[in-house]
């Protein structure tokens, strides 16, 4: 690949997530949970139920990461060739999960500061309409499950079937699969924090199911700040890693004197390496090595010493 500078390039360097198929997919997915959403909260607030307010949030969050994912796509795409990126996109997904987490975390906070109020303050909850509303959401969370659902597991069977399955798999879309099934699970501690409030009069559970769909929401705002950040800040990856490294190239008599191994997008890492060997191999020759080890490196600069 070549470029006005005169650089002749050895191989792109795209790391971002561009996937025209799973885009559409998640577009009908991020719709159908934002009206649903919409209905929870509107429907939450009006009828007095903390639950019914606390799913209607928490799919909220899922709704916004459906945002972040379709923004990926369609920026990945258009700056794909762009060189002001060193390498690609691929940290778009990470800055935007993590701006995303942030506010996650807010909400969650207010929705614990809302539902112990109503512990401490009981309200009245019109239990028929809050309960029609949280079926329907519960429906539409199904049938958003199952749009991802067989995306998601021809992604899983690439995975096992492929030594180049880390440049391949769709963190974005598996993502989504796994947000949906934690909506199908709030909604249904919604529907059951109803109907112990209605038939057996535990007005306390509907504040309760509050607070717990907050520490879910609590929970994924963690683990998205955790790996976005990780990305973000350039991590180093696990001490496992760097010794699969240095055994397979200790068994080819050479020593490395230096090594970076980092992850530049969520499937991909990059590596330097100063390696120095009595009769030390091509600098091909090594990266060959390392990618039929770990696949996942996609950007490898080496430096090759005798001695």
């Amino acid at each position: 690949m070549n470029n006005d500078s005169g650089i002749q390039w050895e191989h792109s360097h795209d790391f971002g997530v561009d996937s025209k198929h799973h885009q559409s997919k998640v577009k009908i997915v991020f719709w159908l949970t934002t009206v649903i959403m919409v209905l929870e909260i509107a429907a939450g607030t009006w009828s007095g139920s903390m639950a019914l307010l606390a799913d209607g949030w928490h799919m909220g969050t899922h709704s916004a990461a459906f945002l972040i994912a379709i923004f990926a796509y369609s920026y990945a795409k258009k700056h794909a060739n762009n060189k002001d990126f060193s390498f690609g996109t691929g940290k778009v997904n990470s800055l935007g999960g993590f701006a995303s987490a942030i506010a996650l975390a807010i909400v969650a906070l207010m929705m614990i500061i809302e539902s112990v109020q109503r512990l401490l303050t009981p309200q009245s909850i019109h239990f028929n309409e809050a309960i029609i509303v949280a079926i329907i959401g519960l429906i539409v969370n199904f049938a958003s499950v199952f749009i991802l659902h067989e995306d998601h597991h021809h992604g899983e069977h690439d995975h096992d079937h492929s030594h180049h399955h880390h440049e391949h798999h769709d963190h974005n879309m598996k993502a989504a699969y796994f947000h949906v099934l934690a909506d199908t699970l709030t909604s249904l501690l919604a529907i059951v924090a109803l109907l112990v409030g209605k038939y057996i009069g535990l007005l306390w559970m509907d504040p309760l199911m509050g607070i717990v769909g907050a520490l879910v929401i609590s929970k994924w705002s963690y683990g998205l700040i955790k790996d976005s950040s990780e990305i973000l800040l350039d991590k180093s990856v696990k001490q496992s890693t760097v010794d699969k490294i240095t055994e397979v190239l200790r068994k080819k008599n050479t020593i490395i004197n230096d090594l970076h191994v980092w992850k530049i997008a969520t499937s991909h890492q990059a590596a330097i390496i100063k390696v120095t060997a009595v009769e030390p191999m091509s600098s091909d020759e090594y990266k060959h090595i390392l990618r039929e080890l770990l696949p996942q490196l996609s950007h490898i600069s080496i430096e090759v010493n005798r001695g």
